[in-house]
Order: C-alpha cells, then structure tokens, then sequence
C-alpha cells in the first residue's frame, strides 16, 4: 500500500516554522508557520487550519507552494494549542490530524499539538538510554565481603532465577550485583552505543528490586552505600554522559521510617504522609500491604518528597550525586487515589524542583497505558512509552508461539499485519502528540516485561526490532542484556544476570547491530529529530521516511521474506542493514527478515 502521496504533517522542524531556527518551542502570542505536503497530482482546491481559541474553533487559511505543499499560519495563543487541516477537494472534505486522513468529523483526541511549555533537554531527546538492574548486571570484588541481610535468598551469579509471582522467594533471591560492578563495566555501555545510565532504585530495601523503600536518606549498603553511588555518578559524567535515578512518588515500603513512624505515633508529622485512618487500615499500590500508598495532597508530604531542594527529589540530583533526571515509577498512579487527582500538581513540581537545581533535567514518568493528557509539556517531558510504542511493535513482530507472557494483560500479545500497527502507532503519536512521543522511551522490553528475544524468537527479527527502536520518533531505552540476546518470559525472569564469565552464549552478531544504530543514529539529525512520513505498508512490510532539513533518512523493516516495492529513493546510499547480503535499494526484495537505513536526500 503506497502511501507517500497522501497529505502529510507531522511536528518536526520540516512542517513545523517558529521563524528562528534556534527557538525549540513557540512563544505564546507568537504565529507559528505550518506546512502540509501533498502530492502536485492530488486536486486540492484548498485546505484550511483549525485551531481553537480558548476553545473555540477558527479557520485559518492555506497557500499552495510549488511543490504541492500548502502553507498557513496560527496563532499561540494557549499553552498548548491543538489544530489540524482541513482539505477540501470539490464536494468532497477531508480532515488531516495526528492519527492520518479521515473523510468524517472526528473528535480532537488526535489533533496535532503545539506546546508553549519549555522543551525537554537536548541529551535526553538524542541519546541512548540503558536501563541496569543493579543486582544482576555485576558484582565487584567488594561484593563477596558484604553479609547477607535476613530477608534475602541468596543466589549464585549463575544461578536460575526464580520468576513465577506466586512464588514467595521471587523478590528476595539476591545475586549482589551492586554499583562498582556497573563501573567496572561501563566499556560494555559504551560498546553498546548508549550515553545515558539508568539505573532502577538503589534506595535500602527488603526486595531485590527495591521499589519497597526503606529510606530515602541513603544507597542501599549492599550496593556499595553512598560512596559506590558517588563513584559511578563521577564515572558516568567523566565520559561525558548522564546518569538517571528511579524513584516512587506513589508509595514507599511498610519498613520505611516514614511509615514506621506514621503507624507508631497517631500524632507524628508523618502520620499524614500516608492514607492512614484512626483504626490503622491504609491504602497501598494495588492491594499490596508492603507498599503504603503516600498521600499528596498533604503539604508536608510533598515538601518531604517532591518540593524544593531538601526534598528526595531535589538532595539526590544535587553534589555529590549529581543525577541528572528521574524515572518516575508509577507515575500513572502517583497523585490518584478516587475522587483525587493531584497528579498534574505532583509532576510539576518534580520539574520544577529538578530544573530549579539542574539547568537540564529530564524527568520522565512510567506509564504502561494511556498517558494521554499527563504529558501537555509542563510536567513529565515523556512517559516510558510502551502503548504507543512497544505494543504496536510487539504485535507486529510476535511469535505465535512464543511462551512470552503479556505485560499488564490477560491474554497473549495478538500477531496484526502491517497497516493495523502502522494506524496503531499514528493513533498514539496523535494522541500524545509529537514532542511528547519524541521525548519518549521507545521500549522493547524493560525488568517489567518480558525480553524481546523471547517474543519474537527469530535473532533476525530481534534485530529488526531494535532497528525500529533506534529509528522511530523517541528515544531508545535498551534493557542491559537485550544486545546480547538475553531471554525471559516475564518482567521477573527477564532480570537475569549478565553472563560476563560466559561470552560464548552471547549474541555478537545483535550486539554488532544494536551498536551500529546507534552510531547511525547518533550521526544523522533525521532519526534524532526528523519528521515520520509514512511511505509503504503491507501485512510483512513497513517503509518511513525520517525528514529533516539536514538529510531525510529512509527505514524499510521486514518481519519476513517479501517481493520488491516502488519506492522513489532507488540508488540511495545504504547506511545500515541489520542482516548481511541485504540488497542495496530500499524497495528491494527480501529473502528473511532485515531492515534497512538508507540516505534519501541531501
């Protein structure tokens, strides 16, 4: 199915004109030029941008160019302005919005977005995320003199990991990787291709996830305690890099001081950290009595969490430790409990605490469903972007049988063909708008979910995968292990150790493959910031463009074996295939699954 031709707008700087080049986002009062493209051939007789006006619909015209492109102009006059085209073609009309062409009224759900809010920083948008586990990526020498606590199972480096949730010992089997083996093995980030550490929490914990906080004042001593913390911040930055911490705003452990204290003393400050009633019952993340929910709307509460430099958020991205950003753990949640919802409030005061202390923070919040609406630009600069990235792709690319389980569903992911994701991720893109869908992680799989090795069994359509993962609009977030090919079927089995004494299991060839993209990506603009314009689609096969005004870079991905397409780059220069032999023209037949990056335009 062609579909270059069709009438075309996405938020990239190609369609998108604040006049200076410089500026990142529009100011409000300014106009802002926007353009859309369409074919010379297509009988357009005029097209018309809508907007609103403190919610009130207006009509602004549009002026066809040379090229077939038509070229109008809104105001900014809310912090974030919706707006989409309207094309007209004789009797016939059509709307142009973020989720593609629909030839009837639809609601603005999709429309595209402009927002006034600042930008999120340039490194966060143009690097490469790796998300470390920390007690089962490495262990330092130190490790071997550090006592095993009371709650932990303790495991040998090869050990098989204990995953079933049912299973008691699932969350205390404890392997004691810990911060220095990250240092150690910051070569291997390197190689990979990425530039920013993620790490989830290293706060004390009676879990080896700690996600279950026990304190905020400190690092968990089996990691290495403050200091290892110290070294691997140093470490990271003297290679020019950034370091992100993981924190849970939506609840802490029932070991945790606050919560102890709240439960002791009825008339402790604490006490209204917490939803905690006069008989002691209180409310906790999902049911789960180990992890008391906080309460937000309580002043003390935020200023002890989330406002101001003396908060955990502000103490942790200042000297010595010098984070460079968050990941928001249960962000969806953080803020809602029934008829409350400060969760607005509650990201933007992690923001503006972070970037009252840092002059480029990156705040991000987990959300494994529909963030619509939590990221309009003044709070969460992305969210981890699994429905509007990981899903679509899942479905695409899955094994049938494939013994993957699915995140957060009861029924195994679905196999779709290639125009149903390709709407998929149109519809996403439109709903949580371009900025925020660039400033998202594009995730294949995460310590939550199941590896993307296991889901798709075939190495090549791994690789595949990750090709879109470093290609589409967002940032790649790679899970440490992924390059090698590590499996698991579910989110706790997927937090296997990393195999450093046994690189004979490993998947060089993946590995080539993901360090390679990410050196494509890092050296052409187009698959950092460039537009996405849909060029072919079959059940096998998805063809875009990435257009920027530095070069376009052109994405052919094949989950299979498929004859040949036209495509109008033919003799374009190929910058990367993920399977040797590949042919060199972007619409060439393939004999397996591939993707390929080629150069479109100067």
């Amino acid at each position: 199915m062609p579909l270059l031709d069709n009438p075309h707008h996405d938020g990239s700087p190609v369609y998108v004109r604040l006049g200076d080049e410089s500026q990142e986002v529009p100011a409000l009062g300014s106009v802002v030029a926007l353009r859309m493209a369409s074919s010379t051939g297509d009988p357009i007789d005029a097209v018309w941008i809508r907007t609103t006006y403190d919610a009130e619909p207006t009509f602004h015209p549009c002026t066809r160019d040379d090229d077939g492109a038509w070229t109008g102009a809104i105001p900014v006059h809310n912090p974030v302005t919706h707006y989409r085209f309207l094309i007209v073609r004789g009797d016939s009309q059509e709307w142009l919005t973020g989720a593609g062409l629909a030839d009837r009224d639809v609601p603005d759900a999709y429309d595209f977005k402009l927002s006034a809010h600042p930008a999120a920083p340039a490194w966060g948008r143009e690097g490469v995320v790796y998300q470390i586990f920390p007690d089962r990526f490495a262990r330092s020498a130190a490790a071997d003199g550090r006592t095993t606590p009371g709650w932990a199972l303790p495991a040998a480096w090869d050990d098989e990991v204990i995953f079933e949730p049912a299973d008691l010992r699932t969350p205390h089997q404890l392997y004691g990787g810990d911060l220095d083996g990250i240092t150690e093995h910051l070569d291997h980030v390197a190689e990979v291709g990425a530039d920013i550490v993620y790490t989830t929490p290293v706060f004390p914990a009676e879990s080896n996830h700690r996600y279950n906080a026990s304190t905020f004042d400190g690092v968990e001593p089996l990691l290495g305690g403050d200091a290892a913390y110290q070294r691997l911040s140093r470490a990271v930055h003297d290679r020019g890099w950034r370091i992100i911490g993981d924190l849970t705003t939506n609840h802490t452990g029932d070991t945790h001081e606050w919560f102890r204290t709240a439960t002791a003393d009825p008339h402790a400050r604490e006490r209204t950290y917490y939803y905690l009633d006069h008989e002691g019952r209180y409310e906790s993340w999902m049911g789960h009595p180990t992890l008391p929910k906080v309460n937000h709307s309580d002043p003390a509460l935020r200023s002890a969490m989330v406002e101001g430099p003396d908060s955990v958020v502000g103490r942790w991205l200042q000297p010595p430790y010098d984070l460079d950003g968050w990941r928001i753990d249960v962000a969806n949640m953080t803020g809602r409990l029934g008829s409350v919802d400060v969760a607005h409030d509650v990201a933007r005061a992690v923001r503006r605490t972070a970037e009252a202390l840092r002059p480029d923070p990156w705040v991000i919040g987990e959300h494994n469903h529909d963030a619509t609406g939590d990221v309009d630009g003044d709070g969460w600069h992305g969210v981890m972007n699994y429905s509007g990235f990981s899903w679509p792709v899942w479905s695409w690319l899955v094994d049938p049988a494939s013994p993957a389980r699915p995140f957060g569903r009861p029924v195994t992911v679905p196999r779709r063909p290639g125009p149903v994701v390709v709407q998929t991720l149109r519809e996403w893109q439109g709903t949580l708008g371009w900025r925020a869908t660039a400033n998202s992680w594009n995730i294949l799989g995460s310590h939550d979910s199941a590896r993307i090795r296991t889901m798709v069994g075939d190495p090549a359509v791994h690789r595949v995968a990750a090709g879109l993962q470093f290609t589409m609009p967002g940032v790649p977030m790679v899970f440490a292990g992924d390059e090698i090919g590590l499996e698991g079927v579910l989110g706790e089995d997927s937090r296997r150790p990393m195999p450093w004494d046994r690189r004979d299991e490993w998947d060089h060839a993946t590995l080539a493959t993901y360090s390679s993209l990410a050196a494509v990506r890092r050296e052409h603009p187009a698959l950092r910031g460039g537009g996405l314009r849909w060029v072919y689609v079959d059940d096998d096969t998805i063809c875009f463009l990435r257009e920027h005004p530095a070069g376009s870079v052109l994405v052919t991905a094949r989950r299979a074996g498929g004859s040949a397409f036209d495509v109008p780059y033919d003799g374009a220069e190929l910058l990367l295939a993920t399977e040797p032999g590949a042919a060199g023209d972007p619409g060439a037949a393939s004999a397996g699954p591939v993707l390929t990056i080629h150069l479109a335009a100067g």
